[in-house]
Parts: C-alpha cells; sequence; structure tokens
C-alpha cells in the first residue's frame, strides 16, 4: 500500500475513533467539566484541546531543573542534539485517539530524528480501566531500561486488552515476560507503590498545565493548536527554524 493510501486509511479509522471517543466522553463526563476533543479533518492526529493554556509561573523551573513540562526523570524517546525543540505529549495507553495519533508521532520522530526531542509522560485517564496498571507496566520496565520496548506494545496490543472492564496485570507481565525482564524485580516494582507516585506525578503536572484529555501536546511549553497534518509539521519546523 503506497504511503498517501495509507494515510488515507488510518484517517478513516481516525474519524471513527474520535466519534467513539466523543460518545463514550459525553456519557461519563459533564460539558460544564470537559472541552472536546478537536476533530481533524483529513489528517491522522487527535489532540485534546482542554483547559487553558498553561500559566507560565505552573510551567517555569519547580526546583532541580525540573519543570512541569519536562522532569530530570521524564522519558525522551528521541533527544535532540541541540535541545532546542521539544515535543511534550500526555497520553493514556488505552485510548484509542492516542494509538490512532501514535503512529503520526513515530513518523514525526523519524523525519526530525536528532533535531527535536519527543518526551512521553503518563495521563492514565481514570474512566480506562487498565490504563493506570499499563502505565505501572511501562515505568516497571522503563526501571531495566525498556521503556521504549513496552511503550510501543501496549499500542501494538491496545485492541486486546483495551476497553475491557477485567485487569490486564498477567496480560502486562507476559509483555513483560517476552522482552527478557528480571520479572522478580519486575513484580516488585510494579507493585511498588513509588512506581505509582511516579507516574501520578506526571497526572499532576498535566493538570497544573490544563490537560484534561489526551493525547495532548505542548511544542516548546505551548499548547500545540494545529488544524491539519500540515500544520503540526509547519509549526515544528518554525520552531527549528528560530
Amino acid at each position: 500500500m503506497s504511503q498517501k493510501n495509507d494515510r488515507a486509511a488510518r484517517r478513516a479509522k481516525l474519524e471513527a475513533i474520535q466519534a467513539a471517543e466523543r460518545r463514550k466522553k459525553s456519557r461519563t463526563l459533564s460539558l460544564a467539566g470537559i472541552g472536546a476533543f478537536v476533530a481533524v479533518v483529513g489528517v491522522v492526529l487527535t489532540i485534546a484541546w482542554l483547559g487553558n493554556d498553561p500559566d507560565p509561573a505552573t510551567a517555569s523551573d519547580t526546583g532541580g531543573g525540573d519543570s512541569r513540562l519536562v522532569r530530570s526523570d521524564s522519558h525522551r524517546l528521541t533527544e535532540a542534539r541541540s535541545g532546542q525543540v521539544t515535543l511534550v505529549e500526555f497520553l493514556d495507553f488505552e485510548c484509542e485517539a492516542c494509538r490512532a495519533a501514535h503512529p503520526l508521532v513515530e513518523d514525526f520522530r523519524k523525519e526530525y530524528e536528532g533535531r527535536v526531542t519527543f518526551v512521553a509522560r503518563y495521563f492514565p485517564i481514570p474512566s480506562h480501566f487498565n490504563a493506570e496498571r499499563a502505565a505501572r507496566a511501562v515505568e516497571s520496565a522503563a526501571q531495566q531500561g525498556k521503556f521504549e520496548q513496552m511503550y510501543q506494545r501496549m499500542f501494538e496490543t491496545q485492541s486486546q486488552w483495551g476497553e475491557q472492564q477485567v485487569p490486564a496485570d498477567e496480560t502486562f507481565r507476559g509483555f513483560a515476560k517476552d522482552l527478557g525482564l528480571d520479572m522478580t524485580r519486575y513484580d516488585k516494582t510494579y507493585e511498588d507503590p513509588a512506581t505509582l507516585m511516579r507516574i501520578k506525578k506526571d497526572v499532576t503536572d498535566g493538570e497544573a498545565l490544563g490537560v484534561q484529555g489526551t493525547p495532548t501536546f505542548f511544542l516548546n511549553g505551548e499548547k500545540l493548536q494545529p488544524n491539519s497534518y500540515d500544520d503540526f509539521k509547519k509549526a515544528l519546523d518554525a520552531a527549528l527554524a528560530e
């Protein structure tokens, strides 16, 4: 399949996912409490435009060189040589919109490798039964140097365990085995309250920045609000040109 046809197929799938996400949110959250996902017409991209723009004081350094956008322990998928441009994504591994956006993020990572730092931050949505468990599994893998491998596995397999009201702990443990992790260490980390605290720290930062839905992106500290794939690319190019 050509790249053009592949994108068209992703676009159709994304539109169906967006509609499902909007229906689900309308059932579980009041209109006063949330915004709506922006339907990006003609693009394989879903971004939650919720809350206000981040307060500069909130996004600024919080001590030790950390900030609410990127901390020293934040997971960097790709590191830019210059450190000039950073794209931060707050994500939920059970979120269908995040899964739909994932191939686009991967495309951008390849295209801008060495020029843009890509940072993934946890933001499990409470209404997603296994989202927090998935984040714990990914963080447990990260403690053994396998963050990206488990991150990728979650999106690749989301259709197998997502949208279910039964614990997926054993499924995630199986992923850890497949990755060759030390299972005694994995089990200990998975159940360690410190692992959950690490995830909740990301959630707290996201909430302070106005994140209420996933995926939400920030480019060099500013919430990214493109209307199309081209807008997203232009924003990255403009940030690199500055």
